[in-house]
């Protein structure tokens, strides 16, 4: 008898929990979202794909809905009218960010842009410097050769492979690329064997940060446990970030070294950056801009050409259709010239609508609430999360025409595009925050794409028909394939060209 009375006494006092928590909602005016459970919250809810759950979750409750994660509660923006709404018309009220436990390793969050509210001074600073020295038209056209040159390695690499009838890894190949692109734009000099799929040290370092930095942790959801870190997961963190700041000390020291001898000239961006340090950037900020560059700008990049090339394997009639597009623009067999991506709108359609069904970070970059904040009806609490689920938009049925399906004509005759202004498309982000390496990203996959699919033909490792191509999604920071995408390059010169 006293158990039934325990538990009676529990579902009483669940019935009031309830009863008090939707009395708050309708106070506040809370936007619509699943009853939370004790402790936990909604955090049952999310699986292992979170993306996915939170879309479905989304047809029932609507385009903003409203979470409790453990302790936290979060907002989850699922429609591009929404999202305009967040990342335009009240961007300010959005504009600071949610960090995650593992980016407060090493102090990285009161160095790096990505974390750092807006109105701080230094934040303005660094993205002017960012996008004065960095990504600027001029300075991006001063360093095509190097991506050039990196495309041609990446070229050459396959080509070595396809000699032998051997499968090249595509993320893994093009994820070097990308590390060493920026590496030399940054220090010139290259981190990682473009040649070699055993090359570890910085490679590795990156690749575990970005693992790191995509795990579920306790501490995001239940903040009290932040001095406990009881997954680790920050103290692997600081390992990670002090051995490449450690690596980026040394280069910068090297640096200075080699410009007091008088014998290197200004050529990189580390050089710029030396050139305006300390009066307007410190040694700090710079190690962390340049941990930064590695960290967004390799892993996001190559999953996208990851995706690219394993959507155009599985759909052999777009990849011959492009590659008849370059064969007539470029000649076949040639490298792309960035000078060329205008006159190439299919690669271009290609691009997009790898971005609209695989963007490269599901959530963007999770922002926050500074204060209670009257949003479409709603209020969004102080301190909430702000989840923006693009991949949501990307295949919201009310805005693309069978949304499940790589179609890149649908692209042919719109004015549709990535840069922060259709809200329909925005996988850099959009605002204040939109992502300050997208005009280096955008020239890096369109020319490298290109380059591969004009230089060889390609075909599935082990003989998988097209149809079969796993296509599945392994969730993190970022959304990569759950089988790497393993393609057999075939020289032309094999083929009779």
């Amino acid at each position: 008898m006293e158990y039934v009375n325990i538990l009676l006494g529990l579902l009483f006092a669940c019935f009031l929990v309830r009863v008090v928590f939707i009395s708050l909602r309708r106070s506040k005016r809370v936007a619509p979202g699943p009853f939370p459970l004790p402790i936990i919250g909604n955090l049952h809810l999310l699986g292992d794909k979170p993306h996915i759950s939170l879309t479905q979750l989304a047809k029932r409750y609507g385009p903003i809905m409203n979470l409790k994660l453990g302790q936290i509660n979060t907002i989850v923006i699922s429609s591009s009218v929404m999202a305009k709404q967040v990342m335009q018309k009240q961007d300010l009220a959005f504009s600071n960010r949610f960090v995650p436990d593992t980016l407060h390793a090493c102090n990285h969050s009161n160095y790096s842009v990505t974390w750092i509210p807006v109105n701080n001074s230094q934040w303005k600073t660094i993205r002017k410097i960012m996008n004065t020295h960095i990504f600027s038209g001029n300075k991006l056209d001063a360093n095509k050769h190097i991506r050039t040159k990196k495309i041609q390695e990446l070229i050459d690499y396959c080509h070595k492979n396809g000699e032998n009838g051997g499968a090249v890894n595509i993320g893994g190949a093009t994820f070097r690329t990308s590390l060493n692109l920026l590496s030399n734009s940054i220090f010139s000099k290259d981190l990682t064997d473009p040649f070699s799929n055993s090359s570890k040290d910085f490679k590795e370092l990156v690749w575990n940060i970005m693992v790191e930095a995509g795990k579920p942790n306790w501490v995001d959801y239940f903040p009290f446990l932040q001095k406990i870190d009881p997954q680790g997961r920050r103290r692997r963190m600081t390992d990670y970030f002090t051995k490449v700041l450690h690596l980026i000390s040394g280069f910068i020291d090297e640096r200075i070294k080699e410009r007091e001898m008088g014998n290197h000239a200004n050529v990189d961006v580390l050089d710029a950056l030396l050139n305006i340090s300390p009066e307007e950037i410190d040694r700090n900020h710079i190690e962390h801009l340049c941990l930064d560059s590695f960290v967004a700008g390799t892993d996001t990049s190559s999953n996208t050409l990851e995706w690219a090339m394993a959507e155009l394997l599985k759909n052999p009639h777009t990849l011959e259709k492009v590659q008849e597009e370059l064969a007539q623009v470029i000649g076949r067999g040639k490298l792309i010239n960035e000078a060329d991506v205008s006159k190439l709108p299919y690669l271009k359609c290609i691009v997009k609508e790898t971005f609209r069904i695989h963007p490269q970070v599901p959530f963007l970059i999770p922002r926050k609430a500074e204060e209670d904040v009257e949003f479409c009806g709603y209020i969004i609490p102080k301190d909430s999360q702000v989840l923006v689920n693009v991949w949501a938009i990307g295949r919201d049925s009310s805005l693309w025409e069978d949304p499940l399906d790589f179609k890149t004509e649908r692209f042919w005759e719109s004015e549709i595009d990535v840069r922060g202004q259709d809200f329909e498309l925005i996988p850099f982000g959009a605002g204040r925050r939109i992502c300050p390496g997208l005009p280096l990203a955008i020239r890096m996959i369109l020319v490298t794409l290109g380059s591969l699919v004009n230089t060889f033909n390609w075909k599935l490792d082990g003989g998988i028909a097209p149809k079969d191509l796993d296509m599945e999604e392994k969730f993190g920071i970022t959304l990569a394939k759950t089988q790497p995408l393993l393609a057999i390059p075939i020289p032309l010169q094999l083929l009779g060209y």
